[in-house]
C-alpha cells in the first residue's frame, strides 16, 4: 500500500500546470487554450474531451512542440518526467520526440508521405534518432508491423500509403509511433474517420498496446462513446477552458458542468417508437431488383475487376417515414442513394417513385421528377459553390425550374429561417459558416424545391455531436412539418436507431437484414449486423441515464 509519504512525491509522467496559448487578435477569443491544468500517469488513459475549437488539438501540439510560429505558450509549464518541454531548445524537444513522446494524427493520409513506402516512413524514424544498422531497422519494421495486426508485413513494408485503407493507414501510424517505444503516446483523434468495426480494432489495438508496455496514453476525442469504452479518466474542455475533469465513472455517469451535460445528452441513443406514423402513409418510393456493377481495368491478357456496388437491392419508402441505409465503406449505401437519384447510371431493376419507373427515362424526361427527389451530401463545403453567396446558392434550383427569382428568393429567405439561420446568410458565402451551418444550407436548399423524398448521405457525420444533434432534430422536425419521406444513410447504428423508423444494413452490395430498430439491434439475424453493433463505440453505457 501507498504511504502518504510516497503519495505526496508521486511525479506523474505528464504534468500540465496553467497552460495558457493566446490567438492572435480579432478573433472570437483571447486565448486558445487558457490556463489549463492536467495530469497523466504511466499505465493510464487521458481522454480529453472537447468539440471542435475547445482546444484540445492545441494542448496536444503544445506537449509536442508543434504548434506554428505565431502561437506560443504565454503562460504555465509541461512537465514531462519532471523537465518542462516548454522550456527545452528545439534539438532537445527533437531528440523527446519519438523516442519519449510519440503522436498518432487524425487524418493519416495527410501525416504519412505519399511518396514513400510505409516501411521507409517507420525505419526513417529510428535512423533519424541513430537507432541501429539497416538490417535491424528491417527487422524491426516487420515487427512493428506485425505487432499492429497488419497482414503479411513482409509485402505490406513495400506499399505507398493510397494502396491501404483507412484503417491499415492508422496502423502504420501507430506503428511509428511505437517504433522507440515511448512512454507516452498522445492519439489525436485517430478513429474518427473510420467504420465503426474498423474503430473498434484500433480502439482495441491502443489498449492493448498501452497495457503491454505501461504507456501514458492522451486520447484526444469528441466521442463520449469512445470515452466510455478506454477512459481512466476525462478532462472536458469548452472553448480553451477545462471546465470539468475527473476519473471516468464520474464525469461519465455523475457529470457536474452543464456543457459536459450537453455533450452527453447528444449523444446518439436508441429511441423507443410506439407508434410509426410513416408505416401507414402513401407509398412513395419502391424500388425492386436494383443493380449497380463497376468494371475497371483488363486488357488484353488480362481480365477486367468487376465491383457489385449494389446486388439485387429492393425495398419500399412511404411518405412520413425514415428509412436508413447503414453499413461501412465500400457496402454500396453511397452508389444506391446516388441511384435512386439517377446520379448514376444503373445495370438493372426499377426504381419507382409514385408508381412510374425512372431507371428507363432520359435525363431530360426525368428533369421534372427531380424537383420531387432531393439530396443533402455528406460535406456541405464541397457541395456548395464557394464562389456563390447563399442566396444564389438557394435560388438556382427554382429558378432554373422556372420560379421568378424574387418568389424564389422570398422562399430562400423563408427556408433559411426554417432551418434555424438568420436571414442576414442569404448574402454571405459558404466559407463564412460553420461546418454545422454549412449543413444547415445543404438541407435548406434541398427544400427548396418542396421535395416530397429526401436522400440524406452521411450528412452529420463530420459534425461534432451536439451540432449532429441539432441537425438531426431539425430533420425529424421538418419531416413532421411537410410529411417528408427520407432515406438516411448512415455507417453509425446509434445514429439510424435514433431517427429512423426502419434500418436496412448493406454488406458488399446486398441488403443483408432489413427491420425496425427493435428487431435490429435486440435480435439481429445477420452476423455483419451482429458485428456492427458489437462495434459501437460505449455499447453498454447509458448517456441518458447519466442525464436523467
Amino acid at each position: 500500500m501507498q504511504t502518504a509519504s510516497a503519495k505526496a512525491h508521486h511525479v506523474p509522467l505528464l504534468a500540465v500546470e496553467g497552460l495558457s496559448i493566446p490567438l492572435p487578435a480579432g478573433l472570437d477569443r483571447r486565448f486558445a487554450v487558457e490556463n489549463l491544468s492536467c495530469t497523466l500517469d504511466a499505465g493510464e488513459i487521458l481522454c480529453v474531451v472537447g468539440e471542435s475549437g475547445s482546444g484540445k488539438s492545441m494542448t496536444a501540439n503544445a506537449i509536442m512542440g508543434l504548434l506554428p510560429g505565431y502561437l506560443k505558450p504565454s503562460a504555465g509549464r509541461i512537465l514531462f518526467r519532471g523537465r518542462d518541454l516548454l522550456a527545452m531548445g528545439e534539438a532537445e524537444l527533437q531528440r523527446e520526440r519519438g523516442r519519449s513522446i510519440a503522436m498518432v494524427f487524425q487524418e493519416p493520409l495527410s501525416a504519412l508521405n505519399p511518396l514513400m513506402k510505409v516501411g521507409d516512413q517507420i525505419a526513417e524514424v529510428m535512423e533519424v534518432h541513430g537507432e541501429g544498422n539497416a538490417a535491424e531497422r528491417e527487422r524491426r519494421v516487420l515487427a512493428l508491423l506485425d505487432y499492429v495486426g497488419l497482414p503479411d508485413p513482409a509485402s505490406l513494408r513495400h506499399a505507398y500509403p493510397f494502396r491501404l485503407s483507412g484503417g491499415q493507414r492508422q496502423r502504420v501510424m501507430i506503428a511509428m509511433a511505437l517504433a522507440l517505444e515511448p512512454a507516452m503516446l498522445i492519439a489525436d483523434e485517430p478513429t474518427t474517420a473510420l467504420d465503426v468495426t474498423t474503430q473498434a480494432q484500433i480502439l482495441d489495438l491502443i489498449r492493448r498496446i498501452q497495457r503491454a508496455k505501461g504507456m501514458g496514453v492522451m486520447f484526444v476525442t469528441h466521442d463520449f462513446g469512445v470515452v466510455a469504452d478506454i477512459a481512466d479518466r476525462v478532462v472536458v474542455m469548452e472553448r480553451g477552458l477545462v471546465v470539468e475533469q475527473g476519473g471516468a465513472d464520474d464525469v461519465l455517469n455523475r457529470p457536474q458542468h452543464a456543457y459536459t451535460r450537453r455533450l452527453i445528452a447528444a449523444v446518439p441513443h436508441r429511441e423507443t417508437h410506439e407508434a410509426r406514423p410513416g408505416s401507414e402513409g402513401e407509398l412513395l418510393l419502391d424500388v425492386r431488383g436494383l443493380r449497380k456493377t463497376y468494371r475497371s481495368g483488363g486488357g488484353l491478357f488480362s481480365k477486367p475487376r468487376v465491383v457489385d456496388a449494389v446486388k439485387d437491392v429492393s425495398f419500399t419508402v412511404r411518405r412520413g417515414e425514415t428509412l436508413g441505409i447503414v453499413g461501412e465503406s465500400g457496402s454500396g449505401k453511397s452508389t444506391l442513394g446516388r441511384c435512386l437519384l439517377k446520379l448514376t447510371d444503373v445495370d438493372g431493376g426499377e426504381v419507382r417513385f409514385r408508381g412510374q419507373d425512372v431507371v428507363p427515362l432520359s435525363a431530360g424526361a426525368f428533369r421534372p421528377m427531380r424537383r420531387h427527389m432531393q439530396m443533402v451530401f455528406q460535406d456541405p463545403f464541397a457541395s456548395l459553390n464557394p464562389r456563390q453567396t447563399i442566396g444564389r446558392i438557394l435560388t438556382a434550383g427554382p429558378v432554373a425550374n422556372g420560379i421568378p427569382r424574387a418568389a424564389a428568393e422570398a422562399k430562400a429567405r423563408e427556408l433559411l429561417a426554417l432551418v434555424g439561420l438568420d436571414v442576414s446568410a442569404f448574402d454571405r458565402y459558404p466559407h463564412e459558416f460553420s461546418g454545422g451551418q454549412r449543413q444547415r444550407v445543404g438541407i435548406a436548399r434541398a427544400l427548396a424545391l418542396e421535395p416530397e423524398l429526401l436522400i440524406a448521405d452521411e450528412s452529420v457525420s463530420a459534425l461534432d455531436v451536439s451540432v449532429q444533434a441539432q441537425v438531426l432534430e431539425l430533420l425529424q422536425e421538418l419531416q413532421r412539418r411537410l410529411d417528408l419521406a427520407i432515406i438516411f444513410i448512415t455507417h453509425d447504428l446509434r445514429v439510424a436507431a435514433q431517427i429512423c423508423d426502419r434500418i436496412a444494413v448493406m454488406y458488399r452490395g446486398e441488403i443483408v437484414e432489413l427491420g425496425p430498430p427493435e428487431q435490429v439491434f435486440d435480435a439481429p439475424r445477420h452476423a455483419y449486423t451482429q458485428r456492427l453493433i458489437a462495434a459501437i463505440p460505449g455499447l453498454h453505457w447509458d448517456p441518458r441515464a447519466a442525464v436523467a
